[in-house]
């Protein structure tokens, strides 16, 4: 089935739709979700997706999303990332505002939240290959390695959460 992408302005107003096979060949500025996963303890869930990703294949993660189908809304599809790559479903997704990213492989302007979680993580659709919980430190001692890979995406709105002084993300240092 082919899937149709919410194409988007700087602003995150929906302006179009696009094949998502389109929308990676030719670059093109489309929406996005991300969720960064906390345990009530305060540490991060750390993935790393699948070699078989179209974009940052075998890279590490920080968050769950991917891209909005046209027509969705961005919470159902936060969600429903959440749900798909982690196995996450119920859980309470709080705002982070937007984030745009831009790169000569993609651009998109992701709909940012967070939330907290003390169930179980399956990794349900394949598109996540590993994971565990670290805590902030031992994500800011990995993210100053320059030899692992990590999404640029997630790392740009982490140093924004960490500039910004968004909740405890401030603890966050790679990006000075």
């Amino acid at each position: 089935m082919t899937e149709i992408v919410a194409l988007v302005d700087r602003t995150g107003a929906v302006v179009g739709s696009a094949e998502r096979s389109v929308v990676r060949r030719e670059n093109l500025l489309h929406a996005a979700t991300a969720v960064l996963v906390r345990d009530p303890a305060g540490r991060i869930y750390v993935h790393r997706r699948s070699p078989d990703k179209d974009w940052a294949p075998s890279h590490h993660d920080a968050a769950a999303g991917g891209v909005m189908g046209y027509g969705e809304e961005p919470a159902v599809s936060a969600a429903r990332e959440l749900a798909e790559e982690l196995g996450v479903t119920g859980a309470t997704l709080r705002p982070l505002g937007l984030s745009v990213y831009e790169d000569d492989g993609t651009r998109c302007v992701e709909h940012c939240y967070e939330t907290t979680w003390d169930g179980p993580v399956r990794h349900a659709d394949g598109e996540v290959v590993w994971g565990a919980w670290r805590s902030l430190e031992e994500l800011d001692a990995l993210l100053t390695d320059p030899g692992w890979l990590f999404v640029p995406d997630t790392r740009q709105l982490l140093g924004r959460l960490a500039r910004d002084g968004v909740g405890d993300y401030g603890a966050l240092r790679f990006w000075a």
